[in-house]
């Protein structure tokens, strides 16, 4: 995807949140963030929001402090976040192609990245803040769920401080079933994940029980231990941990596993 179409992702995500936010009301709680009222995701997101602006706009080459969580609440708290948001969209669409600037993951350049990142980001957020005001949560494109779940494979979690491991190799699969190609093979190990993206053909999944119907007997399978599988948009929630697996396959401890170790902090 163009650093432009996530600049307009952001763009809409950013409306959307405040919009579902100001329906819930700040001191709605937050199901998908447990612990949480609408007021504590309105401030992280504001305060992120704000931190990557800033980062971009001034060029920072190393880490910086975020600015804080602002001692505000309801209607100018609204304010602040749809201000930061604002700002935040426009330094991205505003600025150089060739900006240099500190990132912390791997993309074509330090706009990319931030523009990506916070798509994602204040998308996962706009679900948080939709869960809080109820309803069906507003869909996702294939293209953007695909991209979103690769930065999350083998992105997020191919960084030393995943916490996703194994005491013995296993092998758990992705799989979003509406989008060709978007297969993801992660290798677990008391390291971190080593994640491959494609299909490599046919694959089977390893079952505890001696009932192989469904498994092919082919030299060519490469054997997992549990894949997950689904729409797109639908694993993209899952995995950041925002609505169960649409299908689990096999061992369902990495399921659950992953569940339990997966969360990425902001500290």
């Amino acid at each position: 995807m163009e650093t432009a179409t996530f600049v307009q992702v952001l763009d809409r995500e950013g409306v959307l949140l405040a919009k579902a936010a100001e329906a819930a009301g700040t001191g709605g709680k937050v199901p998908t963030c447990p612990g949480w009222q609408v007021r504590d995701l309105l401030r992280h997101t504001g305060m992120v929001h704000r931190w990557a602006a800033a980062i971009v706009a001034e060029g920072h080459t190393a880490p910086r402090r975020d600015g804080g969580l602002p001692d505000l609440d309801g209607t100018a708290l609204l304010a602040w976040f749809r201000e930061g948001h604002r700002g935040l969209v426009d330094t991205l669409a505003g600025a150089s192609p060739d900006v240099r600037c500190w990132h912390f993951l791997p993309a074509p350049s330090p706009l990319a990245f931030w523009a990506r990142r916070q798509a994602h980001e204040t998308t996962v957020h706009r679900i948080d803040a939709e869960s809080a005001s109820g309803g069906e949560p507003t869909g996702i494109g294939v293209d953007f769920a695909v991209d979103g779940i690769d930065e999350l494979l083998r992105a997020f979690h191919a960084r030393p401080k995943s916490a996703v491991r194994t005491e013995t190799p296993r092998t758990l699969r992705v799989r979003a079933t509406d989008a060709p190609g978007a297969v993801w093979t992660v290798r677990l190990s008391t390291r971190p994940p080593e994640t491959e993206r494609g299909d490599a053909g046919r694959t089977g999944v390893t079952h505890d029980t001696e009932d192989t119907e469904n498994v092919e007997d082919t030299e060519d399978v490469e054997d997992v231990d549990c894949e997950l599988a689904g729409p797109a948009a639908q694993l993209y929630s899952a995995l950041w941990n925002r609505r169960p697996f649409p299908e689990v396959a096999g061992d369902a401890s990495l399921a659950a596993l992953w569940r339990e170790k997966s969360g990425v902090t902001w500290n």
